[in-house]
């Protein structure tokens, strides 16, 4: 009897799962059928992105779900934790300026995966989740909608409309006016979640559009942080070389987020002068590294530590100035936090020597040589090959030639005089693959260089528009510093000029302001002309946007706060422009444009037509920018 009844309970349970199974399929179907009739988009599994307020939005990620995008905002963790460019983002720490431009790999916002916590906490979790929404001013809507796909092990985050002086200068030249908008469509439906992001400033973009980290990268990246923690044999230095387009500076962007996840600070140094991260183009500089770098150059211009101006974005003209420069920005570095050296991508031929001398000059605890499988461009780094190879100023240790009879009677090489005792130098060198498309193929970044250049220089000067929000200053309606002829001293590094034409090379030019050890002694009205370009401390850069004779003062609109122009007693001019869009795209100018015109002799030896920086469409991925 009793067997009979569990029978029947059994065939009784399966009946209603079956029963609850068709009413859960029937209301399933009915709700696809309004996503079907475009009533309800499609959502996403596991993302859900709600407007929290005007200009401002709320998304939850599932546990390692990500979001790739295009675009700017403002990123604060409210639950959980997030990573972005390799720096985890928690609750517990404040709102970061995200900068995401279509001429760079693409940012991916990806949730951290959290332990599953005890049921018992779920609810205390819940609550936390709920009054982090309240505190952030999220409507009640929104949060009703984000908890409902809540679960411990997500993370939600707060998207925020971001405008910066920085950023609203460059969209105002009209070459740069899309540079935070895709440029190629995504082939996907326009979903409630897009029209949310898009509300904020950003749009998702495909998954592939972001940095792909290779199994080489993971696995260096992974070495060099224990190294750079555990600093069992000192403080370790990380020098990062290859050619053209491998990924170097996101290499070390990624690099410098994941020490900052560990450590209170990183030291930067740049060597790159054609690429720089954290100044304008042409410096050699030392910056100290506290805050994650979510964007590129033009995003986080900053003051470094030391810097020196170079004055051009090659040194093949001097490569013997540029070791010296090196040698002088690296005394600073105090060998008491890990320390990334950027390096160029002139890796052939004499460029290959120069960074040999640069290897044993800065003496690397560490190597990243990044290049393509086929190791076409450069032959693989290690420690025997650098101690062999004679560089571009120094000496290689060359096996010993001659031969003497062994005890036993048979031939044995000898090391020759004054060679035995040199030993091979002593780091770990890393190989790093990219896997990009495009990888390592000279000609077909994504960007053109010379753009790349341009942007940091309007990023420096984007730092003279007023903090609050409001229309954009052309740079002709703010007020320069007048500078006495007597104040400073003058030096054209990449080329002679005249004292005559002095002036005429001065006028609308873009300098570096320098201090120099030596007092400066003006024997009349006239400019102080040096006549050998000094390696010396550069505090900022400017424009000289005029020139008085009568009065004998320099005009020049800078950025640099008045107490270090106190110091500035130099003025370096280099090889490298004002930016083409900035002189051609003056507003409320009437008639002729200052510094443009079309009625002039170019056959007038060192005059020129401004140059048409144009990209080449029929590359797919191009950023098309025209500042002609």
């Amino acid at each position: 009897m009793s067997a009979r009844r569990s029978t029947q309970a059994r065939r009784a349970r399966r009946a209603a799962t079956r029963g609850r199974s068709r009413v859960e399929a029937a209301w399933r179907e009915f709700a696809a059928s309004f996503a079907r009739a475009g009533m309800v988009p499609p959502v996403e599994p596991g993302l859900a992105a709600v407007e929290a307020a005007e200009g401002s939005a709320v998304v939850l990620l599932a546990p390692r779900q990500a979001l790739t995008f295009t675009g700017k905002c403002r990123l604060r963790c409210l639950y959980g934790a997030v990573r972005l460019l390799g720096f985890a983002v928690g609750s517990h720490q404040p709102a970061l300026p995200v900068f995401s431009p279509a001429t760079h790999c693409s940012l991916t916002l990806e949730a951290l995966p959290a332990e599953r916590p005890p049921a018992a906490d779920l609810r205390q979790l819940r609550a936390a989740a709920r009054a982090a929404l309240r505190a952030h001013r999220v409507r009640r809507q929104a949060r009703v909608k984000v908890m409902a796909r809540f679960s411990p092990e997500c993370a939600v985050v707060l998207l925020e409309h971001l405008d910066t002086p920085v950023t609203r200068f460059l969209l105002s030249h009209p070459p740069l006016s899309r540079l935070f908008e895709p440029q190629k469509k995504e082939e996907s439906s326009f979903t409630s979640e897009d029209a949310v992001l898009a509300s904020v400033g950003i749009v998702k973009c495909s998954p592939e559009r972001g940095l792909l980290v290779s199994e080489s990268m993971g696995l260096a990246l992974e070495e060099l942080i224990q190294a750079c923690c555990e600093e069992d044999e000192g403080v370790p230095v990380v020098l990062v070389c290859g050619p053209k387009n491998t990924g170097k500076s996101t290499f070390n962007r990624y690099l410098i987020n994941l020490l900052l996840n560990r450590l209170p600070s990183v030291e930067y140094m740049e060597c790159d002068i054609g690429q720089t991260e954290f100044t304008p183009p042409g410096c050699v500089s030392l910056s100290s590294v506290t805050e994650p770098v979510l964007g590129p150059p033009f995003t986080h211009q900053q003051t470094p530590r030391k810097m020196v101006y170079y004055g051009q974005t090659s040194c093949e003209q001097d490569t013997e100035r540029y070791l010296d420069v090196v040698k002088y920005v690296f005394s600073s570095y105090k060998k008491e936090v890990p320390l990334v050296i950027n390096t160029m991508g002139w890796v052939k031929g004499e460029g290959l020597l120069l960074l040999i001398d640069t290897i044993r000059l800065l003496s690397p605890t560490h190597i990243v040589q990044m290049d393509v499988y086929d190791w076409k461009a450069m032959a693989p780094l290690t420690p025997e090959y650098v101690h062999l190879t004679p560089g571009l100023y120094t000496k290689g240790k060359q096996q010993a030639k001659c031969k003497q009879l062994g005890a036993d009677g048979g031939e044995s090489w000898k090391a020759s005089e004054g060679e035995g005792g040199a030993s091979a130098p002593e780091y770990k060198l890393l190989y790093v693959h990219p896997e990009f498309p495009r990888a390592g193929v000279a000609g077909e970044a994504r960007v053109h260089s010379g753009i790349l250049r341009d942007m940091s220089m309007l990023g420096y000067l984007g730092q003279l528009q007023a903090p609050d929000i409001g229309a954009v200053l052309p740079l002709h309606c703010l007020a320069p510093y007048q500078v006495p002829f007597s104040a400073v001293a003058l030096r054209v590094i990449h080329t002679d000029v005249a004292p005559t034409n002095i002036m005429y090379a001065v006028n609308a030019s873009w300098v570096g302001l320098c201090r120099i050890p030596d007092e400066i002694r003006c024997q009349s009205d006239g400019p102080v002309l040096l006549t050998q370009t000094p390696v010396c401390d550069c505090l900022g850069f400017g424009i000289v946007r005029g020139v008085d004779m009568e009065k004998k003062l320099y005009h020049v609109l800078t950025p640099v706060p008045p107490e270090n122009l106190r110091l500035v007693n130099c003025l370096l001019l280099g090889n490298i422009a004002v930016p083409n869009c900035v002189l051609v795209g003056q507003q409320g100018v009437e008639g002729e444009i200052p510094y443009v015109t079309a009625d002039y002799n170019y056959s007038i030896l060192g005059s020129g037509k401004l140059k048409k920086k144009k990209q080449f469409k029929r590359r797919k991925y191009a950023f098309e920018c025209d500042y002609a």
